[in-house]
């Protein structure tokens, strides 16, 4: 296992004669999110500018291992890590010259404040792939004084990325933003986190902060200490809304399916109309996972029956492939190869298994901003066959959504995660729906059952023993005899 980055060791800071900190053990990990809570004057920006190289241990021992190489010094910290926060917006908005967004970064590329250098093409190459990432391209040119404090926080955050560093800190990040950009730059630190960078946020504020797997300590009178209680907030559920889009998606017509020499579903006529999302429940045996896998065509019916998706203009495996998303049992045991993560995910958009073509820099945040909500950003370059039950389920999943598939079924698809996972992955659903990916979940689990759901299709022996609204929460369930309500066609 790597070793942490940044190594504190009882550690004791002074600052203007007062003693911010005191005996501070504490260790930044590679590729975690800690989330720094406490009152004010309790030492938690006095701990973000010694773990950047800005203030000294005046007793105690500081490592870091960056670049791979473990140094006591602080010169290549103070190179590479900056605070966003307050402090960095001041330095530029005091100065009575004028810096142009563009200089602010390039100066951030060499570890500096003020550009003094004259930038390499590796430096305007990192502008521009920076600046994209934070949308910051259309103000380069504008000076940073004139910048609203939205924009400023922004800029700040790019400025700390162009030397490519391995932690972000953040102080009091979300202060002062709208609503809408904080919503934005959670989506760009989702991203940063899920491409292996670690990231350090204080706040007074937790409920702002991006959805990240945080490990939650406290940082009261100068001592740090594990807050107790999960590492990690679980976001409040919200229902999936209803799709856009009309018509049928899926008509199944007099299908059966015989599988080892028995018959698994039907005779079934069922129609998934565009506005509904899914609920399918059933003993084992019933032909649940039959169905899911009919749907996405890997089985077919026999002869008389018919599976149409009107959806598609042209029906073929390929076509089925790249709008549909699918995990179950079936897809695991094929995935479990040599494949690492990575290409697991990146597969989703060819409507292959395993390999993965080249994928646009478009594809490639996508796929590092789902890794890193699901937590397997560690994973990506890990052969899928050396992972555990969880693990491979997390990258799945992430497969299953990365491409805004048409039709995402999961057929029990929540199965080896624990309660922080499901709740992770339960979050990207509604985003999902409303961009028009409708819902079908297997399962025998009501916790692994989304809010939102609002159809439910009850099979038992292969056959369809109720279908129609989904009854709601707290309502007793109609009587298997009562007419399906819209009826099955």
């Amino acid at each position: 296992m790597a070793g942490p980055l940044i190594d504190l060791q009882n550690v004791t800071v002074r600052v203007g004669g007062e003693t911010p900190l005191r005996s501070v053990t504490l260790r930044v990990w590679p590729g975690e999110a800690m989330l720094l809570e406490g009152s004010n004057g309790g030492g938690k920006t006095t701990l973000l500018r010694l773990l950047a190289g800005e203030v000294a241990p005046i007793v105690g021992q500081r490592l870091y291992t960056l670049g791979g190489q473990e140094r006591r010094s602080a010169v290549r910290a103070r190179q590479t890590l900056s605070v966003v926060g307050p402090d960095a917006e001041a330095f530029y908005l005091t100065r009575d010259w004028l810096q142009t967004v563009r200089d602010v970064l390039l100066a951030g590329f060499e570890g500096d404040t003020l550009r003094l250098w004259t930038p390499t093409p590796e430096a305007h190459r990192r502008l521009a792939e920076v600046a994209a990432l934070t949308g910051v391209t259309n103000w380069l040119d504008h000076d940073f004084r004139t910048l609203s404090h939205g924009q400023r926080r922004r800029v700040v955050l790019a400025r700390a990325l162009m030397p490519r560093p391995e932690v972000l800190l953040l102080d009091e990040f979300t202060d002062g933003l709208s609503a809408g950009a904080r919503g934005e730059l959670g989506r760009v630190l989702r991203g940063v986190h899920g491409s292996g960078v670690a990231v350090v946020l204080t706040t007074h504020r937790p409920q702002e902060a991006p959805e990240l797997p945080w490990r939650r300590l406290r940082v009261e009178g100068g001592t740090v200490r594990e807050r107790e209680g999960t590492h990690w907030t679980l976001p409040s559920p919200r229902p999936l809304t209803r799709p856009p889009g009309e018509g049928d998606l899926v008509r199944l017509r007099d299908v059966e399916v015989d599988r080892n020499g028995r018959r698994a579903l039907g005779p079934l006529s069922w129609t998934w109309r565009a506005g509904e999302h899914w609920l399918v429940t059933g003993e084992n045996g019933s032909g649940k996972s039959t169905l899911a896998r009919l749907i996405a065509g890997e089985l077919h019916p026999a002869l008389g029956g018919r599976v149409e998706r009107p959806y598609l203009t042209h029906d073929r495996l390929t076509e089925r492939r790249r709008t549909v998303g699918l995990v179950s049992a079936e897809v695991g045991v094929r995935q479990r190869r040599g494949w690492t993560g990575r290409e697991v995910i990146g597969s989703a958009w060819g409507g292959t298994e395993g390999f993965a073509p080249d994928l646009t820099p478009e594809k490639e945040a996508r796929v590092e901003a789902l890794a890193g909500h699901l937590g397997v950003s560690a994973l990506l370059n890990r052969p899928a066959n050396t992972l555990s039950q969880g693990q491979l389920r997390r990258l799945l999943l992430a497969r299953a959504v990365a491409h805004r598939p048409r039709l995402l079924i999961l057929d029990e698809g929540l199965d080896f995660l624990d309660t922080e996972a499901r709740a992770r992955f339960l979050a990207l659903l509604p985003d999902l729906a409303r961009t028009g990916t409708h819902v079908m979940v297997v399962s025998h689990r009501e916790a692994d059952v989304p809010l939102g759901l609002t159809h439910h299709l009850d099979l038992a022996q292969g056959r369809i023993r109720r279908a129609g609204f989904l009854t709601p929460p707290g309502c007793p369930p109609a009587p298997p005899d009562t007419p399906p309500a819209p009826p099955a066609r």
